[in-house]
């Protein structure tokens, strides 16, 4: 990570995985999600700002980073799963929960799967239908595996490659292609979520702010006027964060400073 304060990074082996994590900080636990390909810097002030207040668990999901892939599919449904095994692994009854993009993917997918093990939850730039993407977001995602020895390649020659040299770029992006290009609509198990949810988008992010308003409806939210007292207001919390994109959103400060009431609270 790109954190100096590292307390200790290690592996903890379950469903035939030999997962990464670091921890970082003290206090309440909070496990941070990164996005496809690039856990090295993907939280960068995000976390050192959250790990003076909470003891931040920062995973290295499947081939991805430090984390071997194995010889399974990549699936947000199946990273889900590993978080929660380390979870339980570690011992700890609930946990704050924050991904971003594809780790938000795998955050929700953990709240949806194992309600009980989250106590609140931060989704950074990720939908809940991925027909919320632009039409070219879209075809990015549809074109990715074709595109991944090219994009492997690049990366094998990039600054990434020398921090991770066991990961099979092409392979990782051809497996990340293949996850992107399935079509899903988890609308009705977030309506069912029973934490606290807090959403931060871009103000140009690659998600439709028509999609970000209805993910918030399900939420419970945007319903009516939350009242001079606060006293309609939703549980849950929207961020749109200005002069960013889907891809700059984790470089700023002010995500932490958003998302840090909300894990206090």
């Amino acid at each position: 990570m790109a954190d100096s304060n590292v307390v200790q990074g290690q592996y903890a082996e379950l469903n035939g995985l030999k997962l990464y994590y670091e921890v970082h900080g003290s206090g309440a636990p909070l496990f941070l999600l990164h996005g496809g390909a690039n856990p090295s810097d993907t939280f960068g002030p995000t976390l050192t700002e959250l790990a003076k207040t909470h003891q931040v668990f920062a995973v290295h999901l499947q081939g991805h980073g430090h984390t071997p892939d194995i010889d399974r599919p990549l699936r947000r449904e199946f990273m889900a799963a590993d978080v929660a095994a380390l979870i339980e692994l570690l011992g700890l009854n609930q946990a704050l929960v924050m991904g971003y993009s594809m780790g938000a993917a795998v955050a929700l997918q953990l709240a949806i799967q194992h309600p009980a093990l989250v106590r609140r939850l931060v989704l950074v730039s990720t939908p809940m239908r991925r027909a919320d993407a632009y039409p070219e977001a879209i075809a990015s995602f549809d074109n990715m595996s074709a595109s991944a020895p090219q994009i492997g390649a690049a990366l094998q020659q990039s600054p990434l490659a020398q921090l991770y040299p066991a990961v099979d770029w092409t392979r990782l992006f051809t497996k990340l292609g293949e996850m992107v290009a399935q079509d899903y609509d988890w609308s009705d198990a977030v309506a069912a979520l029973p934490m606290p949810v807090m959403l931060v988008f871009a103000d140009a992010d690659c998600w439709r702010p028509e999609g970000i308003v209805a993910f918030y409806r399900q939420l419970g939210g945007g319903q009516r006027d939350g009242g001079m007292d606060g006293s309609g207001r939703p549980a849950g919390q929207l961020a749109i964060v200005p002069g960013t994109t889907h891809y700059t959103l984790m470089a700023t400060p002010l995500v932490a400073q958003l998302v840090a009431p909300f894990l206090l609270a």
